[in-house]
C-alpha cells in the first residue's frame, strides 16, 4: 500500500539551509552537555595538610643547593639539567666556595639530589673570616690579602667620598686593584 506524501513545491532549498545549522546547533549543545559533566564529576581539591611543606607538582627535577653559594635553597629545573645549571640558578658560587672541592658540575642532575659546594677553609680548618668592605675599620681592612695600608686607606677614602661599595669588582674598576690579586682578595671580602 502506497502513502499519499504531497511535498511543497520547492522543499530542497529550505532543506539545505536548515540541515547545516540544525547540525552545528546539536554539536555545540552536545560540547556543552558533555564539558559541564566533566566538570560536575571531578573531586574538589583537598586542602593541603601542611602549606608550609607542600611543594607544587610541576614537571622537571626538584634540587636542593646548598653551602657556598649566593642563593642556597629549593630549585625547580628541566629535566636533562646538570649540577652547573643548578649553581647557577642559585646565583653562582660565592667568593668563599673552595674552588678545589666542588661537586661534579658535569654531571646530571637527579629528582630530590642535593648539591653541596663547600667553603674554603684555611690551614686550621676554620672557615675563611670575610671582612665588610662598607663597614670594615683601616686595620681590618690592612688584615685582608693584597690589601696594603695605602691601598686600604683608598678603600676608606672612596667610601667616604663616595658612599660606599655597591659590588667587590669597584676595586678593580675604580681603584685599580689588580686582577690576581682581586682573586684572592675577594674571597676574604663581603658588602
Amino acid at each position: 500500500m502506497r502513502l499519499p506524501v504531497h511535498l511543497v513545491p520547492g522543499w530542497k532549498r529550505p532543506l539545505l539551509l536548515a540541515a547545516p545549522i540544525t547540525l552545528g546547533v546539536t554539536a555545540i549543545a552536545g560540547a556543552y552537555l558533555y564539558t559541564s559533566s566533566i566538570h560536575a564529576a571531578a573531586p574538589p581539591a583537598q586542602p593541603p595538610a601542611n602549606p608550609a611543606l607542600d611543594v607544587p607538582a610541576q614537571p622537571g627535577l626538584l634540587v636542593d643547593v646548598s653551602g657556598a653559594v649566593e642563593n642556597p635553597g629549593l630549585y625547580r629545573l628541566p629535566r636533562g639539567d646538570r649540577v652547573f645549571d643548578a649553581v647557577a640558578a642559585a646565583g653562582g658560587l660565592s667568593p668563599d666556595a673552595d674552588l678545589s672541592k666542588l661537586p661534579n658540575l658535569a654531571g646530571r642532575l637527579k629528582d630530590g639530589e642535593q648539591v653541596k659546594v663547600g667553603f674554603a677553609r684555611t690551614s686550621s680548618g676554620t672557615v675563611i673570616v670575610r671582612t665588610n668592605l662598607n663597614t670594615a675599620t683601616l686595620e681590618e681592612l690592612e688584615t685582608v690579602p693584597g690589601f696594603t695600608p695605602a691601598f686600604a686607606q683608598e678603600c676608606t677614602d672612596y667610601r667616604t667620598n663616595f658612599g660606599g661599595f655597591q659590588n667587590t669588582r669597584e676595586l678593580v674598576d675604580i681603584l685599580g686593584m689588580s686582577e690576581a690579586e682581586y682573586v684572592i682578595a675577594r674571597r676574604y671580602l663581603s658588602l
